[in-house]
C-alpha cells in the first residue's frame, strides 16, 4: 500500500461554480472552463490524460482512459479563502467560518495604530485588488505616511506601504499589532503585510509580503501525523496557512516553478514515508486576481509540461493527488476568489481508476492521506474508493 502521499494545490484553480455561488457573487464562475474559452484551448495534453476533462461539468475535452481517479470536491466550511480550503483539505471545518468585512470597525483601526506607535491615521479600509488600491492611494500614502488599509471578500486585513515610507520592520510590526487584535468576534484568517515601491503611476509590489496566520482552531492530519513521528513536508506557503502546525520541514517557495522543482526533489529523496504538501500559488496570485485569462492558461500550460517529471519521480508506494482550495476565476468581473468546486485527480503507479463523482468535502482528502499513511480512521470526510 501507499507510504508516500504527495499532495499538488493548483491555488484558486476551480472547476465551476458551486450551488450556493449566487451567495458569494459567483454565478457563472467556472476557472478552468472560462481561462480554456478565453485562450481559444490550451495544450495540457497530461492533465487531461489523468482525466481532468473526464471530471462532472469540467467543460473540457474527454479521454476515454484516464490515468487517474477523477472527481470534484465541495467545500463544506462556508468560505472560499485559501486557509478555510487547506484547513479543510487536512481534515478540519470551520463553524463558523472566518469573519469577512466590508470595512474594519474604526475603533479597532484606532486601537491598532495606537498599539503598533503609528500615529492616527489610515487610508483605505475598503475591499480592493492590491494593484488598483496602490493606484488610488498610493501618492497620498507617500505624502502622509499613514498605512494603506483594505480587504476583499476573503477573510483578509491586508497592509500596504512603501518601504521608502514605510520601513519594513515597521509594516511588519504594524501586521503583528493587527494580528493580535483581529480575534474572537474579529477573527480573520491572514494578516498580510504588502509592501511596494515605486512611484505614483509605477508602483511595483515587492517579494517581501509576510503572512500572518493563526494556528489551525482545531486538529489536522498535519498535526496529527507529526504527533506519530511520521514526516511532514510543507511547499510553498503551506507553512504559513497552517501557522507551522503539524508542518515539520519547511521549503518555502514562492513561485510555481521552484515549487515544482521543490516537490520533485522532495520525491527523488529518501523519505520512507510521510506526506509532502504543496501550493502552487502563481495561478492565483499573478492571475486570478489580476483578471488575466491568457496567463493564467499560459501557468496551466507550464505546470502540465513539469507533470510527466512529477509522475515519473513518484515509487510505486506514492499515491499523488492533485486538487485546488478554491477558484480565482480571471473572467469575472471581480478580483476576489470565487465559490466553487475544486478538482480531484489522484494517481499511483499500477493503482484502479475510478470515478470520484462529487465530494461533499474537501476533507476526503484528510481521510484518504490519514488511513494510508497510519492506518487510523479520521473523524471528518470519507476516503475515496481508490483508497479501499
Amino acid at each position: 500500500m501507499y507510504k508516500r502521499v504527495c499532495i499538488v494545490v493548483l491555488d484558486s484553480v476551480g472547476i465551476g461554480e458551486m450551488p450556493d455561488a449566487a451567495d458569494y457573487s459567483d454565478v457563472g464562475a467556472h476557472t478552468l472552463g472560462n481561462v480554456y474559452a478565453a485562450c481559444g484551448g490550451i495544450e495540457i495534453p497530461n492533465l487531461l490524460g489523468l482525466g481532468l476533462g473526464n471530471i462532472k461539468n469540467s467543460r473540457l475535452p474527454r479521454v476515454d482512459a484516464p490515468l487517474a481517479s477523477y472527481g470534484r470536491m465541495a467545500e463544506a466550511t462556508q468560505a472560499k479563502d485559501t486557509t478555510s480550503g487547506h484547513w479543510e483539505m487536512a481534515g478540519l471545518i470551520m463553524h463558523p467560518p472566518f469573519k469577512t468585512f466590508e470595512a474594519f470597525p474604526e475603533d479597532m483601526l484606532a486601537k491598532w495604530l495606537a498599539a503598533a506607535g503609528h500615529g492616527s491615521q489610515w487610508l483605505g479600509n475598503y475591499p480592493s485588488s492590491g494593484t488598483e488600491i496602490l493606484g488610488k492611494l498610493g501618492r497620498q500614502h507617500m505624502e502622509t505616511g499613514a498605512p494603506i488599509v483594505y480587504t476583499s471578500a476573503d477573510s483578509v486585513f491586508q497592509v500596504a506601504a512603501h518601504e521608502e515610507i514605510i520601513p519594513l520592520p515597521q509594516l511588519y510590526n504594524l501586521c503583528e499589532k493587527a494580528r493580535e487584535l483581529l480575534v474572537g468576534e474579529l477573527l480573520v484568517g491572514r494578516v498580510i503585510a504588502r509592501p511596494f515601491l515605486g512611484s505614483p503611476g509605477a508602483f511595483t509590489r515587492t517579494k517581501n509580503r509576510r503572512d500572518y496566520a493563526i494556528p489551525p482552531v482545531g486538529p489536522t492530519i498535519l498535526s496529527a501525523l507529526e504527533e506519530k513521528g511520521i514526516y511532514t513536508l510543507g511547499i510553498g506557503k503551506i507553512e504559513d496557512i497552517f501557522c507551522n502546525s503539524g508542518v515539520k520541514y519547511v521549503n518555502h517557495t514562492t513561485n510555481n516553478a521552484d515549487g515544482v522543482a521543490a516537490t520533485i526533489d522532495a520525491l527523488e529523496n529518501d523519505i520512507a514515508a510521510g506526506i509532502i504538501f504543496t501550493n502552487l500559488v502563481d495561478f492565483d496570485m499573478h492571475y486570478g486576481h489580476r483578471n488575466d485569462p491568457l496567463g493564467y492558461g499560459g501557468a496551466l500550460e507550464a505546470f502540465d509540461k513539469s507533470l510527466p517529471d512529477i509522475m515519473a519521480a513518484l515509487r510505486p508506494d506514492d499515491l499523488l493527488i492533485i486538487t485546488a482550495d478554491h477558484g480565482c476565476d480571471p473572467t469575472q468581473p471581480s478580483t476576489d476568489h470565487s465559490r466553487e468546486y475544486v478538482p480531484l485527480l489522484v494517481y499511483g503507479k499500477g493503482a484502479a481508476v475510478a470515478d470520484l463523482g462529487t465530494r461533499a468535502t474537501f476533507a476526503d482528502v484528510g481521510a484518504t492521506v490519514y488511513k494510508l499513511l497510519c492506518g487510523e480512521d479520521w473523524n471528518i470526510g470519507e476516503r475515496f474508493m481508490c483508497s479501499e
